[in-house]
């Protein structure tokens, strides 16, 4: 059923706000829906774009997914997702926390084999330092535009593949940069 396609992006560039629970619409039909949990573990290369910073990623990722209709066959997802990782490197260990919603707010056929997705991220995210106080939030709100090659097959969505990604709204609210954060306590 999975299209999570932002899980392993926001460990390292947190994408926003506070939660909502937000229900399908009375004429969306529910398709499929399940719970994940999964353990992290990989090395972020050059990491927030520090050439030669490797970073240790350890952690959680787990929510509930939904999928649906909106009276027509293409699939429209919705997520809630929380990650709880810590970042290791240079002797130094932060804690990235978010609890988000990413939910597809616009799904065409693109008629060439291809659909485009509007997608709204919300939730909080907070960067822990070392100390455990909180040195970088965003409780923003985000859109961002996917462009998936659904390989002939608009309603399955097990063998698209991503083209592109483009943010067309940036975070609202408070915006703190969590790589200014995290690279002046590795430099």
């Amino acid at each position: 059923m999975s299209r999570r396609r932002t899980v392993l992006g926001a460990l390292v560039t947190p994408l926003v706000c506070a939660p909502l629970l937000l229900a399908p619409p009375a004429e969306a039909r529910l398709i499929d829906r399940g719970a994940f949990h999964e353990e992290v573990s990989f090395t972020e290369h050059d990491f927030c774009g520090q050439e030669g910073l490797d970073v240790q990623v350890e952690g959680t990722v787990s929510g509930r997914e939904m999928a649906t209709t909106h009276g027509g066959e293409l699939i429209y997802f919705q997520s809630h997702e929380a990650i709880d990782v810590t970042r290791t490197a240079n002797g130094v260990t932060t804690r990235f926390v978010q609890h988000a919603l990413f939910k597809d707010l616009k799904v065409t056929d693109n008629g060439d084999g291809t659909l485009t997705i509007i997608v709204l991220g919300t939730g909080p995210s907070t960067l822990y330092g070392p100390d455990g106080k909180a040195i970088a939030r965003d409780p923003g709100q985000v859109r961002f535009e996917l462009v998936i090659d659904h390989a002939g097959t608009p309603t399955d969505p097990e063998d698209d593949e991503e083209i592109s990604f483009e943010l067309i709204k940036g975070s609202t609210g408070r915006n703190d940069d969590f790589c200014t954060a995290e690279l002046a306590l590795r430099n």
